[in-house]
């Protein structure tokens, strides 16, 4: 469900105008796929960030897409319920989660949950390799549905589907073009991708967005990519938001070894 928005179709600021409320800092974290590595270190990294930082109402955004492809999507899914028990914590709807929840309910979601990288994400459960793989389909249902914790379902089933702060607007994919944001679809939120990405007009906020792989942060004039890859290129970024400006937090896997990188983004 989405929450209602003023002024939908406000004229955006421009791309360097842009802000948060004065008193806020956000920081806004691409889709982690499974890699419980970099986001633990993104993590500890945040979280000296903000003690560093003049004192701020701080928020997190997940943009989504925590499961699937890399190995550890169970213990991401634990990491964020956790951090979330310390401090603002909010999620976004990705289509991985889409599809996680769709495959306990359909087969063919199912078929097509486990093509992209969700058989990553069912052994990331206490989950037997050698019944798994020698199970049908219909057994591979029943086996999630045995493996997988309620609460970690009901979690993911509270993920939201877009979430304005300021003059940024927090969404998985994108959104439709022309289109009002109250009016905007679940679907297109969590999987739109060229109509987006190649629409150049305003959206009537800056819209911050994961799902499309890029291997650095994209900038635009009206929106702002940062999914970087994190099971592709082994890189997990943060962008944080503080009035006008704009900061990057970047955990990188090098040979295995996490390192964390710090700068001033465009």
């Amino acid at each position: 469900m989405i929450r209602p928005f003023r002024n939908p179709f406000r004229a955006a600021p421009a791309p360097s105008a842009a802000s948060v409320p004065a008193g806020e800092r956000i920081y806004a974290i691409g889709d982690i796929h499974g890699r419980l590595d970099l986001f633990a270190a993104l993590i500890t990294a945040i979280e000296a960030d903000d003690g560093a930082q003049q004192r701020a109402e701080t928020t997190v955004v997940l943009l989504g897409d925590l499961i699937d492809r890399g190995p550890e999507s169970a213990g991401v899914i634990a990491a964020a319920r956790a951090w979330q028990t310390r401090r603002r914590v909010r999620i976004l709807m990705g289509n991985h989660e889409e599809m996680f929840l769709g495959a306990l309910l359909k087969l063919d979601v199912l078929r097509h949950f486990l093509r992209f990288g969700g058989r990553e994400t069912v052994l990331s459960y206490p989950v037997d390799r050698d019944a798994y793989n020698s199970a049908t389909l219909e057994q591979t249902q029943a086996i999630i549905a045995a493996a997988v914790p309620a609460a970690d379902l009901a979690f993911i089933r509270g993920f939201e589907d877009a979430i304005a702060i300021g003059d940024y607007l927090f969404v998985h994919a994108g959104i439709a073009p022309g289109v009002a944001l109250a009016e905007q679809k679940s679907h297109d939120l969590r999987w739109i991708r060229h109509e987006f990405l190649d629409h150049r007009e305003d959206h009537g906020h800056i819209v911050v967005h994961g799902h499309t792989i890029a291997p650095d942060p994209e900038f635009r004039r009206n929106r702002i990519g940062i999914d970087t890859g994190a099971y592709m290129h082994g890189k997990l970024t943060a962008l944080v938001l503080e009035g006008s400006s704009r900061r990057l937090i970047i955990a990188g896997d090098n040979d295995g070894t996490i390192a964390i990188e710090t700068r001033n983004a465009a």
